[in-house]
């Protein structure tokens, strides 16, 4: 009897991991960057926002993209290495979130950093130097190191794969942007390396989940693609009037290659998660098509409506819909739980592409109050997004508990 009870027990626990505590704390930090960066989105659009700061809209960009996307996928590096050292990546980001947000919310702290010799110092030595910067980004820059360590470490130890090389490069990239930040350099300049921080990470991602439909022939011209926009990158900061057309070109190339070959094109006729994905990477593949045929088309563009078309194309059209694919396998990775499908989870997506459609035509007619209206559904979309995942991962939950029960 006692051999028997022994042996439900073990396989109720087996049933139900522990909750991972310590990666649900590192998860809120990503969630706090969240809510912060979609609270500056909509001061940033003009419109009704909780906390109505200027200082909190200048770092919209930042929490988005480092805060948020960029915890998450340190995160979801870290789990997937298993070493407590890795940790100190999606840590840092966190802690980095959280300084630029309390820095852009108390002048009592930027004061005193602005003080303290070293910022002081650059302050003085270096034209553009914002000693605000100084914190988040020095943290930040830990954590991309790190990421960076990550992939090396995955790269020798377990997997010499294109995937993960273009994860590396993906993290050098991320590591560059963040330096470019703290130097003081204007967003508008730096933003395609935040850009293309995360692309690389999905692209990667991607070619590691799918490695099946992508042979070896198509991953070596997809890692051309990949060098193409690094070069193209680093033109940006010297001869910008020619690298974003060579940008436009490559991102272009890199998107079709790698829409053209995903599974997705197949498993859009498999109802349920299988299809939710599919349309979500797929209409993420076909929102790059925008920048891309910006930077070929105009001159560079750091404001104003065409800026704000290709910046959230990719961050919104793309990650954000390459996550919302991937949230249904990578979330029970990081905190154990099972992510079940349910209608309710084609509701964000389908508002997220509303609001971008929304904003862009309205931005093309340079029409204020339709374009705020768009971006202030896409932030609906995100909160609606967050409320859903949560929603069904719970109720899924505490459905296996009462069956175990």
């Amino acid at each position: 009897m006692v051999e028997k009870t022994r042996e439900g027990a073990d396989t109720l626990t087996s049933a139900r991991p522990p909750f991972p505590w310590p990666r649900m704390i590192l998860l809120m930090g990503a969630a706090l960057a969240l809510l912060a960066g979609l609270d500056a989105a909509l001061v940033r659009l003009g419109a009704l926002a909780p906390v109505s700061s200027t200082d909190l809209g200048a770092i919209h960009g930042i929490l988005m993209v480092y805060g948020f996307l960029g915890t998450a996928i340190c995160l979801e590096r870290a789990v997937a290495i298993n070493s407590r050292w890795a940790y100190l990546s999606p840590a840092t980001s966190a802690l980095a979130g959280i300084a630029a947000i309390v820095i852009s919310q108390s002048r009592a702290v930027a004061n005193f950093i602005a003080t303290l010799p070293l910022p002081a110092y650059l302050s003085r030595t270096l034209p553009g130097y914002q000693s605000q910067r100084m914190l988040p980004a020095v943290l930040w820059t830990i954590s991309m190191i790190t990421l960076v360590v990550i992939y090396r470490h995955v790269w020798r130890k377990r997997q010499a794969s294109y995937a993960v090389l273009i994860q590396l490069v993906a993290s050098c990239v991320g590591l560059c942007g963040i330096l470019l930040w703290m130097r003081g350099l204007e967003v508008a300049l730096i933003m395609p390396w935040w850009l293309f921080f995360l692309l690389l990470t999905i692209v990667g991602e991607r070619l590691e989940l799918a490695r099946l439909a992508f042979n070896e022939a198509t991953e070596k011209r997809i890692l051309v693609w990949v060098g193409a926009l690094l070069i193209s990158l680093a033109l940006t900061l010297i001869v910008p009037i020619v690298a974003y057309p060579l940008l436009g070109i490559s991102l272009a190339a890199l998107a079709i290659d790698m829409g053209y070959h995903d599974v997705a094109l197949k498993t859009i006729r498999i109802p349920g998660i299988p299809r939710l994905s599919a349309v979500a990477m797929l209409a993420g593949y076909g929102w790059t098509m925008l920048p891309a045929a910006l930077w070929i088309t105009t001159p560079p563009t750091f404001s104003g409506y065409g800026y704000d078309a290709i910046v959230h194309a990719l961050t919104v059209g793309f990650a954000v819909s390459m996550v919302i694919a991937h949230a249904p396998v990578i979330i029970p990775s990081v905190i154990r739980r099972e992510v079940p499908y349910h209608l309710a989870m084609w509701v964000p997506l389908i508002l997220f592409h509303l609001s971008l459609l929304i904003r862009f035509l309205s931005g093309a007619r340079e029409a204020a109050l339709p374009w705020r209206f768009g971006g202030t559904l896409g932030v609906c979309a995100f909160l609606l997004f967050v409320v859903t995942t949560a929603s069904v991962t719970i109720a899924n939950t505490r459905r296996e508990r009462s069956t175990h029960a």
